[in-house]
Formats: C-alpha cells, structure tokens, sequence
C-alpha cells in the first residue's frame, strides 16, 4: 500500500444510522451504497450484522451488487469478540470480492470495570481470540479498541500488538466519546506508532466522535501523526452529537494538501449528490452554514465579498464550488422557459430523463413556474425526486382540497390512486387542514399510525418559495420517514404523509412475507 495514501472508510451506513431516528431499509442502505461507490469510499461498513437479519441482509445486499463492481471498494460489517457476531459478518460480507469484518472489544478501564467486568489479560486474550477466528474467513481483518482515548497507552500499546500478531491488518483508535483535543490525540497516535513494534504490518485508523465539535480536528491531527485510514460519515451522520465528517475530511485534505502531503481516491465532484442523498433518506436536514455541503457554503451576500468574488474567485472562495459537485451560479428557470432548457439544466445536477419521464418533468415544472417567479436548482432537484419516488409509489394523490379558518371547523377532501387502480375520495374533519387531510388519508389507506415528527422547511428564499415537508410515523414498531414539496404547505404535508404510508405498506408485506421482526 501507498505510505501516503489515506483511507476513506464510510461508516454512515453502520455509526451514521445509529443516529436516533435515521433506520434505513435494505433497499435505501443498497442506494446509499451505490453513491458511495461513485464518491469512490476505499471501504464501506455496511452495518451491524448480527444485530438483526434486516441488517445481515441489507449488508449482504452490498456485497453482493456494489462489492462485485470493477475496482470495488472493501465491504464490511462489525462484530463485538464474539463468535456468533463475528460468523454473523461473514456471512454477510462474504460474497463481496474485497470483503472486511471489523472487530471491537473496549480497552478503558471505566468500561472493563463498569460495563465488560473483565480484567485486561481477559480482554487481550478476547481480542486476539476473535481477531485469529475472523482472519479464517478474510485476510483483511481490522480491530478496534473501544474508547481508546480514555483508556491506559500502556494496556493499548499492549492489546494492538497482540492483535497484529494474531493477524489484524488494520487497527483503529476510536475516540468512542468525543473526549479527545487535537493536539492530544494527535501525539496519542504519534506514540503508540513508536511503541508498537509492529505497527508497519498494519494501517492506523481513526474514529472520531463529535461531542465537543473536534471530531473532524482530531482526524486530521491523527493523519498529521501517521493514521492512514479516516473513519467518517456523509454529512458527519452519528450517534449523539454526530461523526466525522466525510466532506469536511477529504475537502481539507486536498485543500491543504501542502500541509498533509497525502493522496486520497475520492471523487470529489460526487460529494454534494451523497449528501443530498442521504439527507434525504434519513430526514436530517443539512444546516445552511453546514461546511462544504450546506446551501450557504459557497453563498455570497455581503457587497464587498461579492465585489471581490467577481473579480477573482480566490478572494473569498478557497475552494471551487464545482468540485464537491456544487453549482456556483443560481439558474433562473421561469415559467417562459422552455422543455429544452429544463432538460439542459437537469442534465447538469446530474439527471438524465428519457422523453416520457421528461414530458411529465415539464408539466411539474409548468405548473411549478406558475406559482412563483424563479424555478431555482433546490426546486428542480425536489421535483426529481418527487418524480422518482411517485414512479415507485402505490397510492398517488389525485386531489386535494382544504377548508379552513377562525370559527370554521378544519376539514378536507382527498381522492387517492389506489394500488388496483382504483380512484377512492374521502373527507375528515381535524384539529387543522393537515390533521383533517392526513385524517382523510387515513380513511382511504386503511392505516392509522402514530406522527412522531413533523418539519417543514423552505427549499429556496422569497415567499413563493417551495415548502419541504417531512414526516416521521410509527407502527407496530416499524419508524417510518415520508417527504413531500410543494408551494402549498398542506399539500406538501399530504405528500409526505402519503409517501410515508406508501413505505409502511412495503414494510408491512416485507414483515409478513420474512416474519415478524426482520
């Protein structure tokens, strides 16, 4: 392996779902999987196997589509020293060409005494158990040592060379709590390197924790001291206060590249599709002053930063926009444009449609124009996924109409494309227009889930701006996300809520066809 090659290993399929409410099917882990194989991630931790046969299946999925690819990235699943996790993973990774298990155990104190009661020669010969059993199902083998930066140098230094011999190929130093400053952690690395005798027969790895906001500082301090391997997550996707952040990672390695003096394979150009897409499939929003990938990233409002701009980019921009896959000017698309030019600017965010899906593009988009002045690329890109995802959708909503106001009770009207092709209208009366609308929904579907969450927000500025609505539901167990866009507010709320009761149908009949709790 290149010295100076640094690692990228996404684990936003496995650490990033963890996150409270961001659970993905088999099916949208494959399709974050695909991108991520386009942004070019050298290993892809597709999740937790053994946790459950969704999980095992959504893994074995990847490794059976993306890690069979030409040049595939590494496929991975993650196991605690146990056996039954450890066959769990590579069952699950075993069709992929390039297949990884990730192994961990805690070496702090505070966990063996509090969490494992185990004592350190117990864990060591754990860890060198688990590590010799995993390397008889793959060469490439990675251990993890849990809360490394609160556990004892000496007792790690010791469990790492253990493992190395036992055949671990990779060993990771997790700051599991997000404890670790910079400069700490950095020397953290820069010592064990020295005390390990045979730290060159593995890779160093990092993962790194956002409690204190350092997360992404204390990756690029660790490849500043020797790590070659950055454990990260699209949009810093994670338990509690998050990850590493992909972007923010690879974006600073290449723009200081005179600084670190390292190559990385990511195709940079494919960043902000990734987050966008995953964005999308959890429901996280991302913030507008998000680093790299937030809509104000490469946003200019001040006169001056906009007089300098037009004069030379580098005056206030030390990145190019187009290279994480960003428009740097805003497209204004009216209602006078023309099939031809939203077929150009759609072909340009990435989107190639053949001339039906196009046709049906074009009315959206009429009709979209119509209500307000500027079509902007946030407009068209929620469009094209309202249309993919309306190509796939069992119940379609037909029509809607609301009644509302101060003394009037709120009631609403809907009328539904069912499945059989049958055209169904109900009413409802509710505590507002979108309970009354959801109400009627209801009626026609036959579900009556429990809303967890609802968020709206708006996808461009002025106030004819479209509204995105969100929606997370629950039943019988199963959380659900549903999306929807519209310039009127309830009628993106009906979308989303329909869009999330057209996933619990499909979840339903996956439920009955596997058996309950796959």
């Amino acid at each position: 392996m290149d010295s100076n090659k640094v690692i990228i290993f996404d684990t936003t399929l496995r650490d990033g779902e963890q996150a409270p409410g961001c659970s993905l099917g088999p099916a949208e882990k494959l399709q974050v999987a695909e991108q991520l194989y386009r942004l070019g991630v050298d290993v892809i931790e597709g999740g937790f196997p053994v946790s459950s046969k969704g999980d095992l299946e959504a893994v074995r999925n990847i490794a059976k589509s993306v890690g069979r690819q030409p040049d595939p990235p590494e496929i991975c699943g993650l196991a605690r020293c146990v056996k039954g996790d450890i066959e769990a993973c590579a069952e699950a990774v075993k069709p992929a060409k390039r297949p990884r298990i990730h192994v961990f155990i805690a070496c702090s104190d505070i966990h063996l005494v509090h969490k494992l009661h185990m004592t350190r020669d117990q864990v060591v010969a754990r860890a060198v158990e688990s590590v010799k059993w995993a390397r008889k199902y793959t060469d490439s083998v990675e251990f993890s040592a849990e809360d490394s930066t609160r556990s004892d140098i000496h007792f790690l230094a010791r469990v790492f060379e253990a493992v190395i011999n036992a055949g671990a190929t990779t060993v990771n130093v997790p700051d599991t709590v997000g404890f670790a400053i910079p400069n700490e952690y950095g020397e953290l690395i820069r010592k064990l390197r020295e005390m390990i005798p045979n730290i060159h027969k593995a890779v160093v790895s990092t993962h790194c924790q956002d409690d204190l906001g350092l997360s992404v500082a204390n990756s690029l301090a660790a490849v500043k001291a020797g790590a070659r391997q950055v454990e990260c997550t699209i949009n810093g996707l994670g338990e509690r206060a998050g990850n590493t952040s992909l972007e923010e990672v690879v974006m600073a390695l290449k723009t200081r590249k005179d600084l670190f003096d390292v190559t990385i394979g990511i195709h940079t150009k494919e960043i902000a599709k990734a987050s966008r897409l995953v964005s999308s499939l959890t429901g996280v929003l991302v913030p507008p002053n998000k680093a790299i990938v937030g809509a104000n990233a490469f946003a200019h409002s001040s006169g001056i930063h906009q007089d300098g701009i037009l004069k030379y980019r580098q005056t206030y921009e030390i990145m190019n926009p187009k290279d994480v896959g960003i428009e740097e000017s805003t497209l204004l698309l009216t209602s006078r444009s023309g099939r031809h030019a939203l077929e150009n600017r759609l072909r340009h965010l990435g989107y190639k449609l053949n001339k039906k899906h196009l046709n049906e593009m074009f009315v959206r988009f009429k009709a979209l124009a119509d209500k307000k002045r500027y079509v902007f690329d946030d407009d068209l890109l929620s469009l094209a996924e309202e249309e993919a995802t309306e190509m796939q959708e069992e119940y379609v909503l037909d029509y809607l109409h609301t009644s509302s106001g101060h003394g009037v009770v709120p009631t609403a009207t809907v009328r539904i494309k069912k499945p059989n092709g049958d055209v169904i209208q109900e009413a409802a009366c509710g505590d507002g227009p979108v309970d009354a609308a959801t109400k009627a929904i209801d009626k026609v579907v036959g579900f009556k889930p429990k809303m967890l969450d609802y968020n709206l927000r708006a996808l461009t500025s002025g106030k004819d701006a479209q509204g995105e609505v969100s929606i997370r539901i629950e039943e019988g167990g199963m959380i659900i996300l549903g999306r929807g866009a519209s310039t009127d507010i309830i009628e993106a709320s009906a979308k989303a809520y329909l869009n999330a009761l057209n996933k619990l149908s499909k979840a339903k009949r996956y439920r009955a066809k596997n058996g309950k709790g796959n």
